[in-house]
C-alpha cells in the first residue's frame, strides 16, 4: 500500500483488486491533490478495512473513498457498507463499469453513495476531478473536526488494563495502546510522573492523565455523556443491548422524550459478538459492534439521549412518575421506563479463575485481547451461538481453538449454521462432556486441568487464554422488592403476572397488565431480562419495538 510521508494530511483512500487500474487511480488523486491530501491505496476491501482501522485509531481524517465495484470476496458496495462504520463521514464513490450502473444506483440507498463513476474516467480533468472537488468542498464544510486519540498506558496481562481497553472499543473511542515495559510507554508514565506501580494510566486527548481510572471517570473525560440533560422525561430505557437500543430508536423517533442509561457500553452481549450471521437483512453478517454502533447513531439522530458508565441502584414509584435512582444518589424520572437491562455471563466457579479474570481467563469475546492469541492455544468454555461465534473469529489467527462443552453434544444449545462451520474449520476441536477443574498461573494463564464428566478421569493442559460463555444471569437484583421476578431473577410481565386469569395482587388498574408490562403499570421489560424470553437479537429488538408501543398505549389511557 502506498502513501505519503506526511501522515498528518487528510486521507483520500482508492481500493481496487486489479493492481493497474489501483496505480492508475492513485496516479491521478496524486496528481491533483497529492500536495493537500495523503493518497493511501489498497488492493483489497480486507486491506482498505485493515487500513481504515489504523488510520482512525490514530486519529487521522479521512475525506473521500473510492472503491471499484467487482472485487472478489468483498464486493465495492459490501466495502463501502463496512467502511460506514469506521468513517461514516467520508464521501463515498463507487468506481463501476457501464453494465453495472443498476448496481450502483442501488447503493444509493445501501451505503448512501455520494457518487458513481463509470471507467474509464479519461480524462480526469473532465471526469474524476470535478466530481472530487465537490466532495471535498462537501466534506471540508462538515464537522469532520478529528477526535484526538486517547493514550492507554498498561502491562498485557492487567486485568484492569484489559476493562480500560474494553471499555473505550466498545465506546468506539479511539485510543493507542502502549505497553509500560516498552521505551515509549516509559516515557509517557515519566511525563505524567508516574513510575508504572499503578496500572493503567490514561491519557486523555487534551493530555489530562487518569491514573487507574473507574468508569465513570474515565467516560466523562473520553467524552461520553454521564449527566443527563434534564430531570424527567417522557420514557427511560435501562440497558443498552438491541432491546435497550430497539426502544431508544423507536421512542425517540416516535416523539417520545427518551433517554438511554447504560453501565457499561451500548450493545450488551450482542455487541461483543465478532459476527452475527442470522439477523434479518444481513446475509453476509454483521459484527455486533458494527450492529451496535448503527443503533447507537440512529437513536441519538433521532433525538435520544444515552447516558453511559452510569450504574441504576433504584426504581421509586411516585405517584404516575417513575423514578430511576442512580448508584451515586442522583435521580431521573419519567412518566415510563423500560427495562432493558439483559444478562451477564455466569462467572466459571473453579479454583483459580477469579484470580485470573483479566490476566488470561475472560468473560465474553474481550474483542481487545483476539490479537494477542495470534499462534496460540486457546480455549473457549460454553456451547452455545456466544460460544461458537467466538471461536470461529479467534480461529483465524490463533494456532488451535478448542471447544469445551459440559453436554453431550452442540445442537442443542448452537445454531445450525454455526455448527457446521466449526465442523469445517480444520484448527476447532470439540471436547463435549469435558469442564474445567481449575485454572493455574502466577501473574497469568499458564495451565488448565480438565476433568471428563463422564469418568471423573481430568488431566493438565497448558493454556495462555480462556474465554468463558457458561449462561447468563439477569442484571436485576436491584428491582429486589419493587418489581416481580422469577426464582432465577428474570423479571415476570404480562401473561406470566396473570397465570389464573387474575392480576397481581397490588395491581391497581382495571385492566390486565399489557405483554411487555411488569406488575407497575408504566414499567415494561424487553430482551433477555424477561422470563422465558428468546434470548435472540432480532427478538430483543422487536420486544423493544413492542415495549415502545404499549408505552405509548399506557401514556394515552393515564
Amino acid at each position: 500500500m502506498a502513501q505519503a510521508a506526511d501522515a498528518a494530511r487528510t486521507v483520500i483512500l482508492t481500493v481496487d483488486d486489479d493492481p493497474g487500474v489501483s496505480r492508475a487511480v492513485a496516479r491521478d488523486l496524486r496528481r491533483r491533490y497529492g500536495e493537500s491530501y495523503r493518497i493511501v491505496r489498497a488492493e483489497s476491501g480486507e486491506s482498505a478495512l485493515e487500513a481504515l482501522r489504523e488510520l482512525k485509531l490514530r486519529g487521522d481524517l479521512v475525506a473521500v473513498i473510492l472503491a471499484d465495484y467487482r472485487m472478489p470476496q468483498m464486493n465495492g458496495i459490501e466495502f463501502l457498507e463496512q467502511a460506514l462504520d469506521v468513517y461514516p463521514g467520508a464521501r463515498r464513490v463507487l468506481l463501476t463499469a457501464y453494465a453495472d450502473t443498476s448496481a450502483a444506483i442501488d447503493a444509493i440507498n445501501v451505503v448512501d453513495l455520494d457518487h458513481y463513476l463509470l471507467k474509464p474516467w479519461d480524462p480526469p480533468e473532465e471526469k474524476l476531478y470535478p466530481v472530487l472537488d465537490d466532495l471535498l468542498q462537501a466534506w471540508r464544510c462538515s464537522d469532520y473536526r478529528p477526535v484526538p486519540a486517547t493514550k492507554v498506558v498498561g502491562h498485557r496481562w492487567s486485568a484492569r488494563s484489559s476493562d480500560v481497553r474494553e471499555f473505550l472499543a466498545r465506546n468506539q473511542v479511539p485510543y493507542r495502546w502502549y505497553s509500560a515495559d516498552e521505551p515509549e510507554g516509559r516515557r509517557l508514565l515519566a511525563a505524567a510522573g508516574q513510575d508504572g506501580q499503578r496500572l493503567p494510566l490514561v491519557i486523555t486527548p487534551d493530555g489530562a492523565p487518569l491514573v487507574e481510572p473507574e468508569a465513570p471517570e474515565l467516560a466523562a473525560q473520553v467524552g461520553l455523556a454521564t449527566t443527563p440533560a434534564a430531570d424527567f422525561y417522557d420514557l427511560v430505557v435501562i440497558g443498552g443491548g438491541p432491546a435497550g437500543l430497539g426502544s431508544a430508536v423507536y421512542g425517540a423517533s416516535e416523539g417520545l422524550r427518551t433517554v438511554l442509561v447504560e453501565r457499561s457500553a451500548t450493545g450488551g452481549q450482542a455487541g461483543q459478538s465478532s459476527r452475527i450471521e442470522n439477523y434479518l437483512g444481513f446475509p453476509d453478517g454483521v459484527s455486533g459492534a458494527q450492529l451496535t454502533d448503527r443503533a447507537r447513531r440512529q437513536a441519538t439522530r433521532f433525538g435520544a439521549e444515552i447516558l453511559t458508565a452510569r450504574e441504576v441502584a433504584g426504581l421509586e414509584i411516585n405517584g404516575s412518575a417513575r423514578v430511576v435512582r442512580f448508584s451515586d444518589g442522583s435521580a431521573i424520572a419519567a412518566h415510563s421506563v423500560i427495562l432493558a437491562t439483559g444478562v451477564s455471563y455466569r462467572q466459571l466457579d473453579a479454583p483459580g479463575t477469579s484470580d485470573l479474570t483479566g490476566c488470561g481467563v475472560f468473560y465474553g469475546s474481550a474483542l481487545t485481547e483476539a490479537a494477542s492469541c495470534q499462534g496460540h492455544d486457546v480455549y473457549i468454555v460454553g456451547g452455545a451461538n456466544s460460544a461458537g461465534q467466538a471461536a470461529m473469529y479467534l480461529a483465524r489467527g490463533a494456532k488451535s481453538v478448542t471447544l469445551l462443552v459440559r453436554g453431550e453434544s452442540l445442537t442443542s444449545s448452537m445454531s445450525y449454521y454455526l455448527i457446521q462451520q466449526i465442523e469445517e474449520s480444520p484448527n476447532i476441536s470439540v471436547r463435549c462432556g469435558t469442564v474445567v477443574e481449575a485454572a493455574h498461573g502466577s501473574e497469568h494463564l499458564e495451565q488448565l486441568t480438565l476433568r471428563d464428566v463422564a469418568s471423573g478421569r481430568t488431566e493438565l493442559v497448558d493454556a495462555q487464554w480462556m474465554f468463558v460463555f457458561i449462561g447468563a444471569a439477569p442484571r436485576t437484583d436491584w428491582l429486589d422488592g419493587t418489581v416481580l421476578r422469577d426464582e432465577h431473577g428474570f423479571i415476570l410481565a404480562g401473561p406470566d403476572l396473570t397465570p389464573d386469569g387474575r392480576p397481581p395482587a397490588d395491581w391497581e388498574l382495571d385492566r390486565p397488565p399489557y405483554h411487555l408490562e411488569t406488575n407497575i403499570p408504566g414499567v415494561f421489560v424487553a430482551g433477555d431480562a424477561r422470563a422465558e424470553s428468546a434470548k435472540r437479537v432480532a427478538s430483543a429488538v422487536g420486544e423493544g419495538a413492542m415495549a415502545v408501543m404499549l408505552v405509548h398505549r399506557y401514556l394515552e389511557q393515564s
